[in-house]
């Protein structure tokens, strides 16, 4: 997503307000060496790293294909594989041809 400087600004403030006083969880789909496009300079990018990395534990997951893309595929097959099983009819009688009983 595109964010002003403005909101980069208020990001890099959250990190440096939280930086060694209370731990802090970030997810991103971008390398290190692409941070630059969030916080649109050098300096705020390395200082924002910085202050990430710093007691931290960075965990790099490299798969072939996205966590989403392969669960939807698993989705689209479980479809796939209800929607190919032959559909289960009761027979039922109408209400007229029911049998009474006598009391």
């Amino acid at each position: 997503m595109k964010h002003t400087r403005e909101e980069m600004e208020v990001f890099f403030a959250f990190l440096s307000e939280r930086y060694e006083r209370r731990s802090i969880m970030i997810t991103s789909n971008l390398v290190f060496s692409e941070w630059e496009r969030i916080f649109k300079d050098a300096m705020t990018t390395a200082a924002a790293i910085d202050r990430i990395v710093h007691h931290s534990v960075v965990l790099e997951v490299k798969t072939e294909r996205s966590y989403r893309e392969y669960h939807a595929e698993l989705n689209l097959q479980a479809e796939a594989a209800l929607l190919s099983q032959p559909a289960i009819k009761k027979k039922r009688k109408p209400a007229h041809d029911a049998e009474i009983t006598p009391p």
